[in-house]
């Protein structure tokens, strides 16, 4: 059986090396472009919510999705209707983990990361819900 890009061993730790990669220059971004960012990568038993920061007054859930290129397509991409309907869920989990933040606003963001060698670049959907 041939072996596809997929399933080589240690694929998922590069994986998730790129994606920690990817999540740091998130969060870099949305600090130099005014978010306060308050948590990274909370979990609970339903999922994980990448970045929540804050814009102005509004508390932003943002997911990150980070790739090395095209060929498994754009980062939005893996950004499914069921994946925004999973971080909807998630939202008043981590409101019941933290009873002492409230929030006039919230809305779900989206991160893309493009890493290409020493070039990346962050594409920002606000409200990608």
């Amino acid at each position: 059986m041939e072996q596809t890009a997929h399933d080589r061993p240690g694929d998922s730790l590069r994986n998730r090396s790129l994606g920690r990669y990817g999540e740091e220059h998130a969060a870099e971004w949305l600090r130099e472009h005014g978010f306060r960012v308050v948590e990274r990568n909370w979990r609970c038993a339903r999922g994980e919510i990448d970045i929540i920061a804050w814009d102005s007054c509004t508390l932003v859930f943002v997911e990150v999705k980070t790739r090395s290129g095209l060929r498994t397509g754009h980062p939005f991409e893996a950004i499914t209707a069921s994946k925004v309907l999973r971080l909807r869920r998630l939202v008043p989990a981590w409101f019941d983990d933290h009873p002492e933040v409230s929030a006039r606003a919230i809305r779900i963001d989206a991160l893309a990361v493009h890493v290409d060698g020493p070039l990346v670049v962050v594409e920002h959907v606000a409200g990608v819900l």
